[in-house]
């Protein structure tokens, strides 16, 4: 009779929890378990970063299958804290170039320079740096590893966040201004909400953008220093060297699951909340569902539980943050046509002060024969972009808008696009190595699809996110006046989807400079084959230890990057700002 005494003792109780929904449900649990699994690999992952650096000698990376999951798990922290770096600087950056004239002067032409400046370029100085800041630690070789992830994603997000606040409605803007909202309130009322799709989107381009480089973030050699960290890209590494076919299969299949873990566990669920920001006059017919956003939304306890959380959330968005002191430094930054002079003589000051510091450092060993071999290999990597960017737009564009139109399909293709866009070129090395050599093929011509091979999914990324967020009611205008083929593209579809456009083939191009660096110099085991171009140039200097020409390869291709972008996408992102805004 006593357990039955016990169970009625206890009944009000839980009685008052059922009535109050503050008793746990299966939702709550599911919830819960996903949690305390992120947090143990976040505790397990973060505890080696205390291990002195000798244990990476100690324990060098090995091919046993099973040391993969623990080498996935090391690789996805990496990734993941480079997206959190990633996403603070877009915040930061992007707004600052939206919103200030003089900040976006030196701000756009800085972000065209370092997302053309190679992964191995950024290694190259800063590997020494973190390895001082943290001496005897992995905690430095780690840093060293995430910074380089981190270059091979902020860049993207910060142009699409800077483009989606440059198109900002006007309508909008001057509604939130007349509400009297701060510069805060409308960062978060407003502009954050509005590049929101677009911003997911370039975020999960982003996530694969840093699988593509992460063989060069965690096997690391400049000169004579090499560091292997524990993860896939050191793993995939190895199995290249070892010409392991067998191993080089199972790094891809590890990260094929990981990424669909995520897909299913973060990014879905992240596109599935996004969609509420979609600026629309009617509701839109399908929207993207997640199981993982639908369970979320159904817990009771971790409701209750966050509810503090998103007050104090609530109420940071709505600070008022000394708006008449905001409002004065805004027109300070814009007013004076003096000022402005001023901060542009400054600003070309500068330039040339870091010009001729490269200048001089360079010249200590280099000739005029290195510059005419740099430029020339800078030419022939040129063409290679404008051909191959040229080739993906026509291919990916009309792509993007039938898979963007249709969220259900969007759904069951985004974690395929993501698993082509993350897949890594060094595992296509041993079929181009081979089939060159025995076909003695030339590598100038058929080295070229690696360097897209990852960066082309910039395009499509963006303009399903540009498809994805066009508003149902200009859909429904289009429908209504008939419009049909050609004219729907030219009148209706492909304007909404410019300015995605714009800023996917802007981060596309400069993404396929990046990744001529491991495109037109392969390697598979002793043999290698080379492109002639500016990325074989930079990595035979990198791998040298050579910095006096890493540093030459970088400005050229800097030079480069910079030049076609003031000739070809500012003008076109500019048409898009003046004549493609949904007003």
């Amino acid at each position: 009779m006593t357990p039955i005494v016990r169970h009625r003792s206890h009944s009000p109780l839980v009685a008052a929890l059922v009535r109050a929904r503050a008793w746990p449900n299966a939702y709550d649990l599911a919830a819960f378990a996903l949690l305390i699994a992120a947090a143990a690999a976040l505790a397990h992952g973060a505890a080696d970063l205390r291990e002195p650096l000798a244990g990476l000698t100690q324990q060098p990376v090995s091919l046993r299958i099973a040391n993969l999951p623990e080498y996935a798990l090391r690789t996805t922290l990496r990734m993941f804290a480079a997206m959190l770096a990633s996403l603070l600087f877009t915040f930061v950056v992007a707004t600052w170039a939206a919103k200030s004239r003089r900040a976006e002067r030196v701000i756009v032409p800085a972000l065209d320079i370092l997302q053309s400046v190679p992964v191995l370029g950024f290694l190259s100085f800063t590997v020494t740096f973190f390895l001082g800041l943290f001496p005897g630690r992995q905690l430095g070789a780690e840093c060293a590893a995430v910074f380089a992830i981190f270059t091979s994603q902020a860049w993207n997000m910060t142009f699409s966040f800077y483009q989606s606040l440059r198109t900002v409605p006007r309508d909008l803007d001057e509604v939130s201004r007349g509400f009297g909202l701060s510069a805060w309130q409308r960062f978060w009322r407003l502009d954050a909400p509005f590049a929101a799709p677009g911003l997911v989107w370039n975020m999960m381009m982003s996530m694969s953008g840093g699988w593509f480089f992460v063989v060069a973030s965690e096997a690391i050699t400049v000169g004579d220093t090499t560091l292997e960290l524990p993860g896939i890209g050191s793993y995939l590494a190895l199995a290249i060297a070892h010409k392991n076919i067998a191993a080089v299969a199972w790094a891809v299949a590890a990260m094929a699951l990981l990424i669909a873990l995520y897909d299913q566990l973060l990014f879905r669920p992240i596109v599935a909340w996004a969609d509420k920001f979609r600026v629309e006059q009617t509701a839109g017919q399908q929207r993207p569902a997640s199981w993982v956003y639908d369970m979320a939304r159904r817990t009771r306890l971790l409701k209750r539980a966050l509810r503090p959380i998103a007050w104090l959330w609530q109420r940071a968005m709505l600070l008022r943050l000394r708006k008449r002191a905001i409002a004065a430094a805004s027109e300070r930054a814009t007013a004076t046509d003096w000022g402005d002079r001023l901060w542009l003589a400054l600003t070309l000051a500068v330039a040339a002060w870091g010009g001729w510091f490269a200048f001089d450092y360079g010249r200590q060993t280099l000739s005029l024969d290195d510059v005419a071999e740099a430029f020339g290999g800078g030419l022939a990597t040129l063409v290679r972009v404008a051909v191959l960017i040229a080739i993906a737009s026509a291919i990916w564009v009309p792509v993007g808008v039938w898979i963007g139109l249709r969220p259900q399909l969007a759904q069951r293709v985004q974690p395929l696009a993501q698993f082509l866009a993350a897949f890594p070129a060094n595992v296509l090395f041993p079929v181009a190595v081979i089939a060159i050599m025995r076909t003695g093929a030339n590598p100038n011509l058929w080295l070229s699809p690696l360097m897209v091979l990852g960066t082309q999914w910039y395009i499509l990324f963006n303009v399903i996110a540009g498809a994805s967020a066009y508003p149902t009611d200009l859909r429904e205008a289009a429908t209504v006046y008939r419009l049909r083929s050609w004219t729907w593209w030219r009148r209706a579809i492909l304007p909404g989807v410019f300015p995605y456009y714009v800023t996917g083939a802007l981060t596309a191009s400069g993404g396929s400079w990046n990744a001529s660096i491991v495109a037109e110099l392969v390697h598979w085991g002793d043999q290698r084959v080379e492109a002639y171009g500016l990325g074989a140039y930079i990595a035979r200097a990198t791998q040298a230890g050579d910095f006096h020409r890493v540093v030459l390869g970088v400005a050229v291709m800097s030079l480069f990057v910079t030049l076609f972008n003031r000739i070809v996408w500012r003008p076109l992102y500019a048409y898009a700002e003046r004549r493609l805004r949904l007003d």
